[in-house]
């Protein structure tokens, strides 16, 4: 592996992870061709099957990758406070500090500027980016018509008016501007598969309605789900009525939408050409996407696998292929390129490096035999009755799954194994077995021959309590640090 490598980052958003032609066996009946390049970089690289996002929501997510710390820890438990970010070092002052040039190109939601980067093309939000011709401005007002709904069909404007493109298009630019001696970082984040839902041709025929994946669980599942699921699910139903009788629509558009930004990765990934054999490539999501799974869109209520798996591949000079199954979290991919770039690990990150697997050790059971994640922003619960102010009114059809009820008191979530074990501030207990149960649909917690599973997992949670404890700010003791930062290895 060079000193320093070069460091392309590649990031979707609300992408569910699975969705692709590796994770589906033969006979399915299901080929699933929508990121055959991205399948290509996982084959020659490390693909983590169980990755997981440290919180369901875009600004929470992003500043833990940035910080390698859970959102308790860095303060920013909504998509609405990113500014209130805390931290010692993060990865663009580590990646400076080691000589690297810094570029971004697309969706920001975090804590950094255009400042903070060497070139900065954005900021790309879901319907909208930086207009350069008319069709890009066409568009945009198109996309923001759509009202984050589901298009019925294709797409009128051409794939060059497509945001991912327009997002390429800058990090090619970037990458021209880069100095062939010094290693760069370019992170590059694609809005889509988010909402809104649509796709031009010749994307949208890609994957027919009726060819989609069945869905695990409908609508009928809502009222054994618990109590916020009901909440989005009145909500969403009443602001938009019969908006699930299009749920297959829904997953043909989001389908093509993989394959549409599958294709963007290749064009920038070609544009790398010889300089490629010097950069690690990393693809990860910030958090997952129903996918019309119990009937919902989007995301909002729950950490559900649906929404907390992420897909995350790391590719590269040194890297060691194969598939991997340790229990890994996006917290973990800033010690990791810390590692990798022969920086130290900042005080207060919470992540492990994966740097002993990429080269192709075997994680210890005890440290990666399971991983934690968090949701809610504090105060009380509300209940599934109450309807307090939101940020956007009750009637009309514009909503936004995560607000002030959906989000409110704290939920954990631990995993370890094939059992899912998820606390809530009101004290109930939920346990999932994901191999027999992949929709989380039977609660085991009550179940009397799944008692030691749920005091097993209990136990876990407790102790991953107590290690996410924030170490900041440093005082006048001196912490006792361990290599890799594997606390319990």
């Amino acid at each position: 592996m060079p000193t320093r490598p070069n460091i392309l980052l590649l990031m979707t958003d609300q992408h569910r992870a699975g969705l692709t032609r590796r994770h589906w066996t033969a006979g399915s009946g299901l080929s699933l061709d929508t990121m055959p390049r991205l399948d290509q970089v996982a084959a020659a690289g490390a693909a983590f099957g169980r990755a997981y996002t440290s919180y369901p929501a875009c600004v929470p997510a992003r500043t833990s990758l940035l910080t390698g710390r859970f959102p308790t820890a860095h303060h920013v438990r909504q998509n609405s406070n990113a500014e209130h970010a805390y931290y010692s070092e993060d990865l663009l002052d580590v990646l400076r500090a080691a000589g690297y040039s810094l570029h971004f190109s697309g969706k920001p939601h975090m804590h950094r500027s255009e400042q903070d980067f060497d070139t900065y093309h954005g900021p790309f939000m879901h319907d909208r980016g930086p207009e350069v011709s008319e069709t890009d401005a066409a568009f945009d007002q198109w996309l923001h018509e759509l009202d984050h709904g589901v298009a019925d069909e294709p797409t009128p404007y051409p794939v060059e008016a497509q945001l991912p493109y327009r997002i390429v298009d800058g990090a090619i630019d970037a990458l021209q501007a880069t100095s062939e001696d010094d290693p760069f970082f370019l992170w590059v984040s694609f809005p889509e598969p988010h909402n809104p839902y649509q796709v031009p041709e010749p994307y949208f025929s890609l994957f027919a309605e009726e060819d989609v994946p069945e869905r695990l669980a409908g609508p009928e599942s809502i009222p054994d789900l618990g109590w916020r699921y009901r909440w989005l699910h009145e909500l969403t139903t009443t602001k938009r009525p019969g908006y699930d009788d299009a749920w297959r629509r829904y997953r043909a558009n989001y389908l093509g939408m993989l394959r549409l930004i599958d294709d963007q990765i290749a064009r920038l990934l070609d544009q790398l050409g010889d300089r490629l054999d010097d950069t690690i490539v990393v693809f990860v999501s910030d958090h997952g996407d129903y996918v019309g799974e119990y009937g919902l869109q989007r995301k909002g209520a729950g950490m559900s696998d649906f929404l907390m798996r992420i897909p995350f591949v790391v590719s590269g000079p040194g890297i060691s292929a194969g598939p991997r199954d340790e229990l890994v979290s996006m917290v973990d991919l800033f010690p990791t390129l810390c590692e990798l770039v022969g920086a130290e690990i900042p005080p207060g990150v919470q992540g492990r490096s994966l740097a002993p697997l990429l080269a192709g050790e075997t994680g210890p059971e005890a440290e990666f035999g399971s991983i934690y994640a968090e949701l809610g922003y504090g105060g009380v619960s509300y209940d599934e009755h109450d309807r307090p102010p939101l940020h956007f009114p009750y009637p009309g059809r514009n909503y936004d799954e995560l607000n002030s009820v959906t989000q409110s008191g704290g939920e954990r979530m631990l995993v370890s194994g094939n059992h899912k074990l998820i606390v809530d501030d009101r004290g109930q207990h939920r346990l999932y077995d994901l191999s027999a149960d992949p929709a989380e649909l039977a609660d085991l917690a009550d179940d009397p021959a799944h008692h030691a599973v749920h005091d097993a997992l209990q136990a876990a949670l407790l102790r991953w309590l107590i290690r996410v404890a924030d170490d900041l700010p440093a005082g006048a003791y001196t912490p006792k640090t361990v290599k890799h930062n594997w606390r319990w290895a």
